[in-house]
């Protein structure tokens, strides 16, 4: 499903790349994105699993980037956030015995996984370090 979670991901990831050798607090980094800090910290806690950033407690801690801007893909910030982008299906189970219902959902599969495709494609050719040029 659509959701916001690859534009949070995104948002942080880009911010700990502005400051790339500062650790940044999940209050200043929510405040960003004008969020709870419990958000942030629930997609820091993804980018800590895919070792994408490094955590510091105490009064200067943080988060701040484990690995170099121009390393992560945004197919790679794309594929830690979800599994595949669904536009989704209908929640009632389409009749099978008509000429569309019967093939509906598998036709729409289809489409989403060349939906996929083409994302993967297009996020691939732009790394973290581009994106944040544009700041």
């Amino acid at each position: 499903m659509i959701s916001g979670k690859f534009a949070i991901t995104t948002h942080i990831l880009t911010l700990l790349a502005k400051f790339p050798t500062e650790f940044m607090a999940s209050d200043y980094i929510a405040g960003s994105l004008n969020i709870h800090p419990v958000l942030v910290r629930k997609e820091i806690s993804n980018l800590k699993k895919h070792k994408l950033v490094e955590s510091k407690e105490g009064k200067n801690g943080g988060v701040k980037l484990l690995v170099s801007a121009d390393k992560v893909t945004l197919e790679d910030v794309f594929k830690i956030t979800f599994d595949k982008a669904s536009l989704g299906f209908s929640k009632n189970e389409p009749n099978p015995e008509c000429p569309v219902g019967k093939k509906i959902n598998h036709n729409l599969d289809d489409l989403y996984n060349n939906l996929n495709q083409t994302i993967s494609l297009q996020l691939q050719k732009l790394t973290l370090a581009d994106f944040v040029e544009k700041f």
